[in-house]
């Protein structure tokens, strides 16, 4: 995949203002691209956009294929008629007072009787249009939905998204109890499939109006996918589980520096033999619903795909593990024979050997330099701008790291000895603007820069600290931030560093 010299701006859909708890796909996500046009913006990098499961994290999904229905605008559904604006106001006056951060459980009390008041307004609807665009999505999307919607439902039913602990027929996929079920929990089941409906109809708006305007929207896809999910127990022979559907090896990271006892995640690790036989079949359509959803695709933890580090599956902690190897670049070509050139950047950091920089290499992919990374030593120029080549895409610092002010205060105390400090124009000019400008003069062909470190944010704007398990994913932009005078600024830079 050919990319051109542009730059981009995080931010997450939930980061944007919103009249509803949490931004969403209304109003002001349509502004943002308007806003990124101004500010000579050519992509809009997202975190994954999935239902979310364990703390409101989008990395920690219960489907591989879905969007979240809180991310689903109000306002816009009463464009399509299926709510009222005096129903939007009384959902609007819920909210008592603005914290300035996402408030995921406001969103919820608020968006999911909204929705199921459109469903109501869409089952009188009769011969309306709407109707033959819910039966043309859900006709061409069944491949997924219809596992998803019935998962969507049991869970519901049985109060848990542990599947190996409903009905032991409906845990292996029984023909009989599946139709069964399906009768039983109909209605559920259509309303999981409408939402499905309203998320993608919105969705798809939204990247026509950004394309239009010039900008493409970079997605992020986490490599694995959770035990508790649609995609695992509709596809149990491509995960190594036992014959009661646990997992018998899941994923993690080998102990290191940070952690002695390493970082156990818990996701059923894949049967890449099983997967492999079957050419590839889940991974592509995975890869083709990712293609038809963005412009360009992040693919996190890449060095899983050279090998893995799998742990036991009644392991307490991940210092039983092993480095098994993945699927190499098989995978990979066999989903470029069929959906052609891969819009591929491969997230590759943290401790990474060799082999993983030779298959990413081999592939073709952009890689990922990250300011923040290059001056924890004096010797390791990795990640120095004047060592990013063009195929790599470059950052000031991703979701999961201090923004650029925090971690620029965070140093100050050793600034006679800072590696950093020579790199620092003298002038008058915020520091932020000195940091975000050397990554927009390297080589790297894309340079993507946190909306928060564009505003010359502190820690307190952090979107995520690792290892936590709550109060990450609230940051929220407020309504004033995004100024003319803020998007002129960011245009300058672009186009000083030849980005436009």
């Amino acid at each position: 995949m050919q990319f051109n010299r542009s730059a981009g701006i995080l931010l997450h859909i939930t980061s944007l203002p919103g009249r509803f708890g949490i931004g969403d796909l209304g109003p002001s996500a349509f502004e943002f691209v308007e806003f990124l046009q101004a500010a000579k913006q050519r992509i809009w990098q997202l975190l994954p956009l999935g239902p979310t499961t364990i703390g409101n994290s989008p990395y920690s999904s219960y489907s591989a294929f879905a969007g979240n229905p809180i991310l689903i605008s109000p306002e816009r559904l009463v464009e399509r008629g299926f709510l009222t604006q005096e129903e939007v106001l009384e959902c609007e006056k819920r909210c008592t007072e603005n914290s300035g951060q996402a408030d995921y459980e406001f969103a919820n009390c608020v968006k999911w009787p909204a929705l199921r008041r459109a469903m109501d307004k869409f089952r009188q609807c009769g011969g309306c249009r709407h109707v033959d665009d819910y039966e043309a999505f859900v006709t061409s999307q069944r491949w997924w939905l219809d596992d998803f919607a019935l998962f969507s439902a049991l869970q519901a039913h049985f109060g848990t998204a542990d599947w190996t602990t409903w009905d032991s027929d409906l845990a292996q996929r029984n023909k009989d109890a599946i139709n069964n079920w399906k009768n039983k929990l109909a209605n559920e089941i259509e309303f999981a499939q409408f939402v499905q409906f309203l998320f993608f109809s919105q969705w798809n708006e939204l990247k026509r109006f950004a394309n239009s305007k010039g900008v493409q929207l970079f997605g992020d896809m986490p490599i694995f996918v959770g035990h508790g999910s649609a995609d695992v127990w509709a596809n149990q022979a491509d995960f190594l589980l036992n014959r009661n559907g646990r997992p018998t090896s899941v994923a993690g990271v080998p102990p290191d520096y940070f952690s002695k006892t390493g970082q156990l995640w818990g996701n059923p690790l894949y049967c890449w033999e099983a997967i492999s036989a079957n050419n590839y079949r889940w991974w592509i359509q995975r890869f083709r619903m990712a293609f038809q959803t963005y412009d360009l695709l992040r693919i996190d933890h890449f060095r899983g795909f050279e090998s893995y580090w799998a742990v036991p599956g009644d392991a307490k902690t991940a210092v039983s593990g092993r480095w098994e190897p993945g699927p190499g670049a098989a995978l990979f070509r066999r989903a470029e024979a069929e959906l052609g050139p891969l819009p591929i950047i491969a997230e590759d950091l943290g401790l990474i050997t060799d082999e993983v920089h030779h298959l990413r290499e081999e592939l073709g992919f952009p890689g990922m330099r990250v300011l923040q990374f290059g001056f924890d030593s004096q010797s390791d120029l990795y990640h120095r701008p004047e060592s990013y080549p063009e195929n790599s895409a470059a950052y000031t610092g991703t979701h999961d790291n201090e923004t650029i002010i925090g971690w620029y205060n965070n140093r100050r105390d050793r600034a006679e000895t800072d590696p950093l400090t020579s790199y620092l124009p003298i002038d008058d000019s915020p520091v932020e603007q000195k940091l975000i400008q050397l990554v927009l003069d390297s080589a790297s062909l894309t340079a993507i820069i946190p909306m928060q470190d564009y505003l010359g944010l502190d820690n307190s704007a952090r979107m995520n600290i690792p290892g936590l398990a709550e109060g990450n994913w609230t940051w929220q932009l407020d309504n004033h931030q995004l100024t003319q005078q803020t998007a002129h600024g960011i245009a300058k830079q672009t186009i000083q560093a030849g980005r436009c």
